[in-house]
């Protein structure tokens, strides 16, 4: 397990209100620091996040202007009594789960340990799952172009 941010002092940089806003404050508001998370490798769990998740979150932290540390998936999913709660993923699950990267982003920002946060929000493609191909909006790793 490994906490989600680094502290308490992870801030919004530049950032406007957009329409997928409610995303965005559900994440943050679940993934607040000291909260951990590790890949979930339990089929039933991500099954019933594959069937119910509305959309996923990629967190990519880096430190600031300096290298990436690590991009992480978080699928929404309904907590019983708790409401909004989410579930870490594999790229590849969400390549699976065929979800697609949105153009719409959030920046946020920790002068205490000098990291930046970037927020993407992905939500299931609506074509033909048969018949899709990887393309660049897709986070597939391991795509030659």
């Amino acid at each position: 397990m490994s906490s989600i941010f680094c502290c308490t002092n992870v801030h919004g940089y530049k950032n406007r209100i957009i329409s997928h806003e409610q995303k965005f404050t559900a994440f943050m508001a679940w993934a607040t620091f000291p909260k951990e998370s590790t890949i979930t490798t339990d089929e039933s769990v991500t099954a019933e996040a594959n069937i119910g998740s509305p959309f996923v979150i990629q967190l990519v932290k880096q430190v600031n202007y300096g290298p990436l540390e690590s991009k992480r998936y978080f699928a929404s999913k309904q907590v019983s009594g708790e409401g909004e709660g989410f579930v870490e993923v594999t790229e590849q699950w969400l390549i699976d789960a065929n979800f697609e990267k949105l153009n719409t982003f959030k920046n946020f920002k920790c002068a205490t340990h000098n990291r930046f946060f970037e927020v993407n929000v992905y939500q299931k493609d609506p074509v033909n799952a048969h018949h899709w191909r990887a393309n660049i909006a897709r986070p597939a790793t391991e795509i030659d172009l």
